[in-house]
């Protein structure tokens, strides 16, 4: 997907603290702000009614102050510079002051250039019209609410995953919850109660009602890799740590559903969580499918999401072929010593200046550097690579010292270590490797590829060519290439709208599963990826 438009910057100081924010220019204030740790108060939803969003103007170029303003605001107020943020679009450069923000809360709105186009809608609905759509990912959980009668998106939070404190990764989070049938169950209750703070968030600042909304709540359907729906559900993570069990579907499906609507008061809500398609491919790659529109391309698709946990769909035209592979939490971050998830502060890109020796550094919220995220560590290796820094071994031509490499002399939270490059080798060679293994089983190369749809956290921010150089994307035409930050949230989405039709049932009817601990040749390919260096686009494995 091609994002371009005008950019403006937007900065807001409240609390002692100032955020610095890029966005589009026609952005709206408040949704801006909903992206931030910065929040202003709100209870109607962005139309202005409410009036709790004010915010003191300071200087810069945004739209006249609109009727909604000059019912709520009285002609003092106005005078002195006070505006609703929710009516404010950005036109240029601007500078604002949040004498009082809403209360601090860890579930933030996600950037609508980072959401997916939706359509649909189920006119004949006429109770329960609301719906519910969930991505229980590993490290984050992104949850969206729908008018499925009209269609609309009413709004979107995202936030951590509270299970992380069990374990960064999920073989980690399984062990701890079968310690104790108590541990099992803190872990799905910590999930469970993360899906309502979010769902009361939205309906407390977007609706303004919560207690009765709930009640108008009449579907949610969750997606997740097989691991999460097991620890939400508490069922199936016996099953998923024996091996034979990875290429088979995994019955990690509640047993009942009463308990849950009691948790969350949605006593009308038919809660749906849908099926994996295998021990370590998860109904979140289904969602992928869906949200892409993977098999509607005239020739072959391939689809990789890549996170802590990377799952990959290859669509040949007649049938959809996945894997996955325990390849990606080195780009969230995870083992890396200055790692850390997208979050203001992380280094999510590193360009070389013009000098040819200097870099820059540009972090999320334009705040101090603290570390990198995926997007930018994989810049920073590439960089390090074409400057001859580090060997296509992954060595470091010079020992960088005990501290690592330094991308800003006096900041050692933008070191890169030896740890650190070894780490993003061994995740991007599992996910080559594994897109090299999907093409060869269905008789495919790399130019029979028309869509290569590359999901997870990276959003907007991968440089395609930085992963192209070292060998974790192929070297296909960008035109080729999609980005998509919420994929998994898109294909939920979809199935709320659908009328009848089970979307996940229908894809996981086209699947086949393809364990990579017996495809032959399969290690020989892995250690040959390994090297910093594009993939070899004719290698193949016999099988």
């Amino acid at each position: 997907m091609s994002f371009e438009s005008a950019l403006a910057t937007l900065i807001v100081h409240s609390d002692g603290e100032t955020q610095h924010l890029q966005v589009d220019v026609g952005t709206c204030v408040r949704d801006a702000l909903d992206t931030t740790a910065i929040r202003v108060r709100a209870a109607c939803g962005g139309t202005g009614s409410c009036g709790a969003c004010v915010i003191k103007y300071l200087s810069g170029a945004v739209n006249p102050a609109t009727l909604a303003e000059y019912q709520k605001l009285s002609a003092s107020e106005r005078q002195e510079g006070l505006r609703l943020a929710c009516q404010i679009r950005v036109v240029g450069d601007t500078e604002w002051l949040l004498e009082h923000p809403a209360h601090v809360s860890s579930w933030k709105s996600i950037a609508p250039e980072d959401l997916i186009p939706v359509e649909g809608q189920l006119p004949e609905l006429q109770h329960f019209i609301y719906g519910l759509a969930v991505d229980l990912g590993t490290t984050h959980i992104r949850i969206s609410l729908w008018n499925r009668k009209t269609g609309q998106r009413i709004a979107n939070r995202s936030g951590f995953n509270p299970q992380s404190v069990f374990g960064a990764d999920v073989l980690n989070r399984l062990n701890a919850a079968l310690l104790t049938d108590n541990r099992s169950l803190e872990m799905a209750q910590l999930a469970r109660q993360a899906v309502l703070e979010a769902l009361r968030d939205i309906l407390a600042r977007d609706i303004g009602e919560v207690s009765p909304m709930l009640k108008e709540i009449g579907s949610v359907i969750i997606a997740g890799n097989t691991a999460m729906l097991a620890l939400l559900s508490l069922n199936g993570a016996n099953q998923l740590l024996n091996p034979d069990n990875w290429q088979q579907p995994i019955d990690c499906l509640p047993l009942g559903h009463d308990t849950w609507q009691s948790e969350w008061n949605l006593p009308n809500a038919k809660i749906k969580l849908e099926p994996a398609l295998a021990g370590f491919v998860g109904s979140d790659l289904t969602a992928d499918i869906i949200g892409t529109r993977l098999t509607e391309a005239a020739g072959a698709s391939l689809l990789v999401d890549i996170g802590t946990n990377t799952e990959l769909a290859l669509w040949d035209g007649h049938r959809l072929l996945v894997t996955s592979v325990p390849g990606g939490p080195a780009f969230e971050g995870v083992g890396i010593r200055n790692g850390m998830s997208a979050e203001p502060g992380a280094i999510y890109r590193v360009e070389r200046l013009d000098d040819g020796h200097s870099l820059k550094l540009s972090t999320l919220g334009a705040a101090t550097a603290r570390g990198f995220c995926g997007s930018g560590l994989i810049d920073m290796i590439a960089i390090l690579l074409e400057s001859g820094t580090l060997k296509p071994s992954g060595r470091f031509s010079q020992n960088p010292g005990p501290d690592g490499f330094l991308a800003e002399a006096e900041n050692p939270k933008t070191a890169v270590t030896p740890g650190d490059v070894d780490a993003l080798q061994r995740a991007k060679a599992a996910i080559a490797t594994a897109m090299e293994t999907l093409l060869t089983n269905s008789g495919l190369t790399w130019e029979s590829i028309e869509r290569l749809c590359v999901c997870g956290t990276f959003g907007r921010h991968l440089n395609i060519r930085h992963a192209q150089a070292i060998g974790l994307l192929p070297s296909l035409n960008n035109d080729k290439i999609e980005l998509y930050a919420n994929a998994t949230l898109a294909g939920c989405e979809k199935a709320l709208l659908s009328d009848g039709i089970s979307l996940f049932d229908h894809y996981a009817a086209l699947t086949q599963v393809i364990n990579l601990s017996y495809v032959p040749g399969y290690d020989d390919l892995y250690i040959n990826n390994l090297r910093l260096r594009p993939i070899e686009m004719h290698s193949v494995i016999n099988t």
